[in-house]
Order: structure tokens, then C-alpha cells, then sequence
């Protein structure tokens, strides 16, 4: 299986970096060398826990570092990269790793500036369907919110919306890779327009298309901000409190 991780983007909320935003460090590894861990590990880890085996990186032409920090393998599972030419949005760039995609197999994709638990959250999304992982938040109007029916089809997805009528918002999902290549061709259609999911997540709704979502995250934490990251770090600090040693 794979997972197309987008990480493309230039991090304007949490700037100045020296680095790529992806390689924040959250945590440590302790194993025969104690180093740092990056935000962006916790996504390769759960994609592997999921049972993604080849990870598709799609990076912009001046976050080699990613490239250098993972290498061709990490989390036992095998790793391309793919360049987004210049920043267009989160459906351009998770469309750039389409092209490795096999049509009947699913495929994850996730941010690599999030933090959520459970760790295995996506061993509860399905195969043969478009679902989205959900996680209840107390500000949803910051992320993108997700309305579902009492079956859990998908009805709507807010995009940051001030009026949002549902505190839980997708932190990753799963989907057919024929389904992504619909998706693809659907925003071609819509002439490359939307930059974010949710829209064309809507339009494709509309179209008579069916999305599902599973409420099983717990929580969720965008370390692509200030205020995400330092809760994010008071939230790792605690948990190796309560454990006794480093969260790894």
C-alpha cells in the first residue's frame, strides 16, 4: 500500500525555520542513539502501523533536507519523492504522487505537520471506500470540519468556515487509487481550481460521489503553528511524565 505524504508547503505560519517545517523536532528516539524526532516521523510511523510499505513524498525544489533526513527508506517502508514546481495547494500537490499510484490498491495520505492519537487510527478506515479519519476539536473552524449522516456518508466538508457545524475535521484518509485518479480528473475538469480538499471533496460529492467518515481519532494537534506546536510539546512532555521515560 501506498501513502502520498504532501510536503510541499512553505511553513509561512510558524517561519522563521532554518529548515523544512516537516523536520520540527517533537520528542526523541532512544534507541542505541538518542537523537531527535521529527514531527513529520509520526506520520511515516502510523502510514507503516496502517500497512503502507512505499511512501511517495511530494516536496518543493528547496526541501532537499527532507530528502537527506529520510533517505530512501524509513519506518520499513521504501521512499520516492516528487517535486511540486511552485506552491498551488493541497490538491496540486497530493495529484503529484498519482503518477506511482496502482489503480486498485488504497492509498493514504496525511499531513506531515500533524501530531493525532490513536496511532493506529487508520487500521479503522476500510479499503474499498473513501473515508476520512475524524477528530474532535474544540476550534473547528480553524481546520476543515466534517458533516456526516447518521450512517457516517460524508455530507459536506467546511473549509475553514466560521459557521461550522461540526467539531470533528479530517486528519488523514484513505481511498481507492482509482478513486484518486476521479478525484484528479475531476479537478482538471474544474480547471486545477481548487487548492483545497474540501472543495473539490464537495464538488465530487455533488457529482454523486460517496465519502464516509470515522470518528475514531482522539486527538489532534497542527504543529504547523505556533500555538499547535508548543500544545503539542506540553502534550508529548506529559506523556513521558506519566511513562516515566522519552517518548519515542
Amino acid at each position: 500500500m501506498w501513502g502520498i505524504i504532501p510536503a510541499a508547503g512553505k511553513g509561512s505560519r510558524i517561519q522563521p525555520l532554518a529548515f523544512s517545517k516537516e523536520l520540527l523536532p517533537m520528542g526523541t528516539y532512544e534507541g542505541e542513539v538518542r537523537r531527535p524526532r521529527a514531527v513529520s516521523d509520526f506520520l511515516m510511523e502510523r502510514f507503516t502501523i496502517a500497512g503502507a510499505t512505499r511512501i511517495c513524498f511530494v516536496i518543493s525544489a528547496d526541501k532537499s533536507d527532507i530528502l537527506e533526513y529520510y533517505g530512501g527508506s524509513a519506518w520499513s517502508a521504501s521512499i520516492c519523492y516528487t517535486v511540486q514546481p511552485q506552491p498551488a495547494g493541497l490538491c496540486d500537490a497530493i495529484f503529484r504522487g498519482l503518477p506511482v499510484i496502482v489503480p486498485d490498491q488504497p492509498v493514504l495520505v496525511g499531513l506531515p505537520d500533524t501530531i493525532w492519537f490513536p496511532d493506529d487510527g487508520l487500521a479503522a478506515l476500510p479499503d474499498d471506500r473513501f473515508p476520512f479519519l475524524l477528530f474532535p476539536v474544540k476550534e473547528p473552524q480553524f481546520f476543515d470540519s466534517v458533516e456526516c449522516d447518521e450512517q457516517g456518508r460524508v455530507l459536506r466538508i467546511r473549509v475553514k468556515d466560521p459557521e461550522a457545524k461540526s467539531n470533528r475535521i479530517w486528519g488523514a484518509f484513505k481511498l481507492p487509487g482509482r478513486t484518486l485518479q476521479e478525484l484528479f480528473d475531476l479537478w482538471v475538469e474544474r480547471g486545477r481550481s481548487d487548492e483545497y480538499l474540501g472543495t473539490l471533496v464537495n464538488a465530487w460529492l455533488e457529482r454523486g460521489g460517496e465519502a464516509w467518515g470515522v470518528p475514531a481519532g482522539v486527538s489532534y494537534y497542527d504543529v504547523g503553528t505556533m500555538d499547535g506546536y508548543v500544545e503539542a510539546m506540553k502534550m508529548l512532555s506529559e506523556q513521558r511524565h506519566l511513562s516515566g521515560k522519552k517518548v519515542a
